[in-house]
Parts: structure tokens; sequence; C-alpha cells
């Protein structure tokens, strides 16, 4: 088998935060990545990379692919889609700083009813559709062009200060001017008088991004998908990959994943940590992606089980890729080295 392990977020981006990566006892992921040939690229989205992981072109149709991960999604997935993610924004020292529908604790009658009235308001633009309390889209009509449409995706502001929200261009204007009105409808809308009753965050705005249709073409090949990530779901459906929850540890894996083949396997549970700065959270994740996945996984690379493995991490350091094999993984004298000590190394630029 060949694996592709997609790890979001996978090193802490402080590299001076001992606090954070000292003393984190990962024996399988230090040797895995010591044995490895070590590869980067400027940094990138988790999005960006998952679609690097299918061949799909950078600036890519994310919402009309995340459309069709989605288990009660729409139908329509040929139309031109755009991720209508409900977020709340605040000023913070003169700064915009986003907190994402994940964070909000949204409950998915508050998500129906402000979506509802969206499309009360905006009938003649589109439909609004909220498939998850936290994940909301915008169908635009037949016909709409919004042209090059950059837009960071979600993952990348949340938890951090934000500056433009949509492009300046002459195809987005009116794009602005319904930004402008939903946020006006937001404000409004009695489910955020309640939340502000309540003490809560209100949904104050709609982070629109991922615009376009789905493109033809082909996969690279991959026989399996295993991920609880929307978007990489629905990369794998759009190139008619076989698609799995994914199960609970490596072993699980490897007795189900049929032999010889190609796998995807993502976990993006460092995602929210890092991106809120929570390290005590990351800790806790990496230490159990150590015990479930890391540490059996580069046992299974070394004993044959799998015959070579790609980890890729879209980090702030770089999108890193560490590729390795049986061989490799017998390099005794390839000396693991703490998580702490590779941030310091990926800081400096060292391979």
């Amino acid at each position: 088998m060949q694996l592709t392990l997609v790890v979001p977020e996978l090193v802490w981006p402080e590299p001076d935060d001992h606090d954070s990566l000292d003393r984190l006892p990962c024996a399988g992921l230090g040797t895995l990545i010591a044995r490895s040939q070590l590869s980067r690229c400027p940094p990138q989205s988790m999005e960006a990379t998952l679609c690097d992981a299918f061949g799909v072109a950078e600036n890519a149709a994310y919402g009309a692919f995340r459309v069709l991960g989605e288990s009660c999604g729409p139908t329509t997935v040929d139309a031109c889609w755009l991720c209508a993610d409900p977020v709340h924004l605040r000023l913070h020292q003169e700064r915009l700083i986003l907190a994402d529908g994940g964070s909000l604790g949204i409950e998915l009658a508050e998500a129906r009813a402000i979506v509802g009235e969206l499309n009360r308001h905006f009938a003649d633009v589109g439909t609004f559709h909220a498939t998850a309390a936290d994940r909301w889209y915008l169908q635009l009509a037949a016909g709409t062009d919004l042209g090059r449409f950059d837009v960071l995706p979600l993952s990348a502001v949340a938890g951090r200060s934000v500056g433009r929200q949509l492009p300046e261009t002459p195809e987005a204007r009116w794009l602005r001017q319904l930004l402008n009105e939903a946020q006006m409808v937001l404000h409004q809308h009695p489910a955020n008088e309640r939340r502000e009753d309540e003490g809560r965050s209100t949904i104050n705005s709609l982070w629109l991004w991922g615009a376009g249709q789905l493109p033809a073409g082909a996969s690279r090949g991959f026989a399996g998908v295993w991920s609880d990530n929307v978007l990489a779901r629905g990369l794998g459906r759009a190139f008619n990959v076989p698609v799995h929850a994914v199960p609970g540890n490596a072993g699980t894996l490897l007795a189900q994943a049929p032999r010889g083949s190609r796998q995807l396997l993502v976990l993006d549970s460092l995602q929210s940590p890092v991106q809120y700065e929570d390290a005590d959270a990351y800790r806790a994740g990496l230490l159990n992606l150590e015990t479930r996945w890391f540490a059996p996984l580069q046992k299974a690379l070394a004993g044959g089980k799998i015959q070579g493995l790609r980890l890729v991490a879209s980090t702030a350091y770089a999108a890193l890729t560490w590729h390795s094999d049986r061989r490799a993984q017998w390099q005794l004298w390839r000396r693991p080295r703490s998580l702490a000590a590779t941030a310091q190394a990926l800081a400096r630029g060292e391979q």
C-alpha cells in the first residue's frame, strides 16, 4: 500500500513556545520524519493542500467540492457555488478578528432560520443553504460570472485578523453590496438578538469564498479516501474515489484497505487548536494522533505492511511533505529528535 497522510498544522507555529512543544512523547512521529526525505513549498491553506493531492489547480472551486462532500447537501452540484460560512467579526486594537462558525456554538435551528431570511431577502441572487450549523453555501443563479475570485479559505483566517473580505474586481461589486446587505439582515435577526441577550457572540457576517463550478478532469488515482473533512470527501466523490469515515486507528485502516492500493488519509484534528492558539488542545490532539496513527504507521512502514508513506502538512513554516519507505525507516543512524527541535529547524529553513 502507498499511503498519503495529510495532517494540517502538524507543527505548532511558534518554535520558541517551549510550554507547547517541550516534553511531547512522540517517538513514532519523530522516527517517521527523521527517516524521511523532506520537501518544502511556500505556506498554503489546508484546502489548497487537499486539492494538490488530487492534482486540482490553485484557487479551486472549494465550495462546489465541499457541497459534494456533504452527507445531506443540495443535489444540484453543477451550479456555481460559494461557501457562505457564518462568522463573527470583532474589532480588537483597530484590527478585525474573525471567529468561524465552529467556535460560535451555532444551533442548527438558528442556522436554518437565518438562512431562510437570507433567501427571502436575496431571492433574485441565488439560494442559500445550511447543510450544517456552521457550513453554509450560496448557490448562484445560472450564468453568474465572478471573474477571478481571490479570497482566502476560512481556515486561513479563522482566529486571525482579516482585511479585505471580497475582491475589488468589477465582477464582484454586486457581491460586496450583497455582503453589506446580508450583514444588516444578520444584525436585525431575532436569533442574533437572542444570542446577544444571552451574552453569546453574534453571527454578524458571512465569509464568502471558494467560488466556482466543479472542474472536469481525473484524480491522481487514489483507491480510497479516509476522511471526516467535508472538502476531502467531496474531492473524492468528484473523482469517483470511494470515500470512508476515518476509522479508530491505523490497524483498522490497514485491515480494511486493499493491499497494493493508493490511499489518502486526512486527519485534521490539530487545525482548530492551532487556529485559536489552544496549546493544551494541540498537545492532547498530537498525543492522540501519536498513539492511534503515527506510532503504528511507522511500525507498519518499517515492517513492510506499507510500501511508501507521504506525510503532508500545511503549516506556518511551509507546506511540508516527508517521503519515506521501508528501507529508509531502517536507517537507524538517523536519530529522531523532539518536535521542539523539529520546529526550530523548520524556522531556520533547514531541510
